[in-house]
């Protein structure tokens, strides 16, 4: 039975007669990364304040590993860590102080502790250095290293990626699948980058217009593009030939379209593309690059909320 680390119920907030979110309902699993995605103003931000606290639900409950927000908030709020928007640090002090000055608000946190942590993000050589100094990425790093200090079950990032370069990304997004493959930790980003979210999540949602309107498995939905008819773009040595034969092939119907002299392109399952290369190779045509146009994240993102996002 999988666990869960938090659930939303019902979850509502309006203000001043205006509802921001409407009814939410989902499940995130322990040790797993959760995205949450959605255009501007679509209620990301609000949502995530309400898990970590920071705004009273108007109706429903959210638990954290089973405690009440609601009625058992202290408990429930122990099990979390969070980066809200960027993570705040005293820039005259080193890496370890500033995490000694967050240990000091949680009572029984070790030195072991500050240096598991430090060794977790990957700071070990500039922990001592002021963080003043710090680039962007190592701030990130150092803001995930003290939201985890408490052991958290669930760590809550708001745009953990926003402003950083491609190495910066790269580093923040192997850190997170580590902590929720190797620590147990689920995590939980909000991120308009989704690219990102595409590579580094299990599973998505999709809110708009405070609404949640779809939560997608992205493991799964790879395995569906790879048995569902696919449009290719083959690159060969003669289109008009190669259209010609692939249309007066017995027993097989492919929609073929020419791009140009050389190029044409094909929706087909993805079992009759080598019959459609044998074909072609036997007719003495030669074929040079055959590529899907696999649709991503992004594709998937415009179908739900629609291209104009301002309603």
């Amino acid at each position: 039975m999988t666990e869960i680390a938090m659930e939303l119920t019902n979850v509502s907030k309006r203000i001043k007669n205006k509802e921001i979110i409407k009814d939410v309902n989902f499940q995130i699993k322990k040790g797993e990364v959760f995205g949450f995605v959605g255009p501007n103003g679509a209620g990301k931000t609000t949502t995530i304040r309400m898990m970590v606290g920071l705004m009273k639900l108007t109706e429903g409950d959210i638990q954290i590993v089973g405690k009440s927000i609601q009625t058992d908030y202290k408990e429930a709020i122990r099990e979390v860590g969070a980066i809200v928007e960027n993570p705040e640090m005293y820039p005259f002090l080193t890496g370890r102080k500033n995490l000694e000055q967050f240990a000091r608000m949680i009572p029984g946190t070790t030195k072991e502790r500050i240096e598991e942590v430090v060794r977790l993000v990957g700071l070990e050589k500039v922990v001592d250095q002021k963080a003043g100094g710090y680039s962007l990425g190592m701030r990130q790093r150092l803001g995930i290293a003290q939201a985890l200090l408490h052991k958290p079950s669930i760590l809550i990032l708001d745009e953990p990626t926003n402003g950083l370069d491609p190495s910066g990304m790269k580093e923040i997004r192997q850190y997170i699948r580590t902590l929720a493959e190797e620590e147990n930790v689920s995590v939980i980003v909000s991120s308009h980058l989704l690219s990102e979210i595409e590579l580094m999540c299990d599973r998505i949602g999709v809110i708009k217009n405070g609404a949640l309107i779809a939560v997608e498995d992205v493991e799964k939905n790879r395995q569906t593009e790879e048995d569902d008819v696919l449009e290719y773009t083959i690159t060969l040595s003669n289109a008009q030939a190669a259209k010609a034969h692939l249309d007066s092939m017995e027993g097989e119907t492919f929609h073929v379209e020419i791009t140009d002299e050389s190029t044409l392109k094909t929706t087909v399952k993805r079992e009759q593309i080598p019959i459609v290369l044998k074909e072609l190779l036997n007719h003495h045509i030669n074929v040079y690059e055959v590529q899907a146009a696999k649709g991503t994240l992004e594709d998937k993102f415009f179908d739900l909320i629609g291209e104009n996002v301002i309603e």
